[in-house]
């Protein structure tokens, strides 16, 4: 039995999210019936995040155990002929089988994408959240620094949040305008719930002058979800990369893996 990673991109528009449901479409439950089909097993993967509906992803990681003597390197291009062409995986690689996608230390970066302008340009709907009025950029930019650090993020997550420890550790927060396109980038070690759409809710608040860049840390001092703005819609939100900095068990700490 081996153990293999993939590295799945995909167009989240027509899927209910990454976790299978029954008699929905899936990211996972799609993954689950190529590789089923092309190893002639019963395959579930585990993935890393379970992205929400119309989210999308240019690197989510995924695990599964198999018995196949396909090599590790040839499953992305036999399961790519078996997929639809909105789910492309990008690489596969044999890992050890203690890995875990969910409970091995990892670093993620996500993006949120603002289509700012007079009018949406149809092409680009699926993947941007179209906001016409003016956003203030450096604004925006100030209140996403108070995010960065070591902060419980209960100000920012969901209330069907069901995870106990909401302390997460924003390594990256910026604000980057290229033309009409203005795309919020963070990277840390974790995110809740509906934590980075409700922090590019807020963030447009921020630079549409509803709400102050202090404001953002407000909202994150006092753990309060209604300090802080709207959850934005899904459709601007990209899974980008999950990065695992350790290449071996010894080097995570005995508490960094989750037996």
């Amino acid at each position: 039995m081996k153990r293999i990673m993939l590295v799945v991109s995909y167009d989240g528009t027509a899927y209910a999210g990454w976790q299978f449901q029954p008699g929905q479409p899936t990211i996972e439950g799609e993954l689950n019936k190529a590789l089923s089909g092309l190893t002639r097993e019963d395959i579930h993967v585990v993935g890393a995040s379970r992205t929400d509906a119309g989210v999308h992803a240019e690197g989510n990681v995924c695990i599964f155990d198999t018995e196949s003597r396909i090599p590790a390197e040839k499953f992305c291009y036999a399961l790519n002929t078996h997929l639809p062409e909105d789910i492309v995986v990008q690489n596969s690689e044999e890992v050890p089988n203690w890995f875990h996608p969910r409970k091995c230390r990892c670093i993620k970066t996500y993006e949120y994408k603002i289509w700012n302008a007079d009018h949406v340009r149809p092409f680009n709907r699926k993947y941007t959240n179209f906001v016409y009025h003016d956003l203030d950029i450096d604004k925006m930019r100030a209140g996403a620094a108070y995010l960065v650090g070591e902060h419980d993020f209960t100000g920012y997550c969901s209330i069907h949040t069901t995870v106990p420890d909401h302390v997460r550790t924003i390594l990256a927060a910026d604000v980057i305008k290229e033309g009409d396109l203005i795309t919020i980038r963070v990277t840390g070690n974790g995110f809740l719930y509906n934590m980075v759409r409700i922090i590019a809710g807020t963030l447009i608040q921020v630079g549409d002058g509803t709400k102050s860049p202090e404001d953002v840390k407000k909202a994150l001092d006092a753990c309060d979800r209604s300090l802080a703005g709207p959850t934005a819609p899904a459709m601007g939100l990209t899974l980008v990369r999950i990065d695992y900095p350790a290449k071996n068990r010894a080097e995570y700490d005995k508490d960094d893996i989750k037996e």
